[in-house]
């Protein structure tokens, strides 16, 4: 469907901070125009005018991380742990705020599904990146700091069965 919408390349590569600080290529369906992100890192809202056609539904379904599978397979994510930043905002972590790099990222926490609709909250702000540095990141990285003091199978699994609820709904 992608490559029919908007031509190749179906995967989009961008380069994440995983565990120990370390950079790693998280793998996803490209649901943006080529080259979006040179024009910013944050989708903002859920028309945003880089989101393909197909791009949108992708997006809306969670389907567009499904790739990420990958990443597990290969050791650098975790089904369930802190979703993975772009080094831009990793580097504006304080000390304390630096312990979810203890732990390898994951295609959802307790962060994913609070903010399952982040594109729309962004899309609200008159600026939405000082809007995500100042509000939304601190917040996401408090639950990223819940999910390692509470991490183990059964938070995985109420993560993971929470997570499916909310995309089907």
């Amino acid at each position: 469907m992608i490559i029919i919408n908007s031509g190749f390349p179906v995967f989009y590569l961008q380069t994440r901070v995983g565990k120990h600080n370390r950079d790693f290529k998280l793998f996803k369906f490209r649901t943006m125009r080529t080259d979006s992100d040179k024009k910013g890192l944050l989708t903002v809202g859920g028309r945003d005018p880089r989101i393909t056609g197909i791009g949108y539904y992708l997006r809306k379904y969670k389907i567009d991380e499904l790739p990420q599978l990958f990443n597990v397979l290969l050791g650098s994510m975790s089904l369930v742990g802190p979703r993975p930043e772009v080094r831009k905002y990793v580097d504006l972590y304080n000390a304390e705020q630096l312990m979810v790099l203890s732990v390898k990222p994951g295609i959802t926490d307790f962060a994913s599904l609070q903010f399952i609709n982040e594109n729309d909250l962004l899309s609200a702000s008159s600026n939405p990146e000082q809007t995500y540095i100042t509000e939304v990141m601190p917040q996401k990285l408090a639950l990223n700091k819940k999910y390692i003091q509470e991490q183990g199978l059964a938070t995985d699994i109420k993560i993971i069965l929470a997570t499916i609820k909310k995309i089907i709904r």
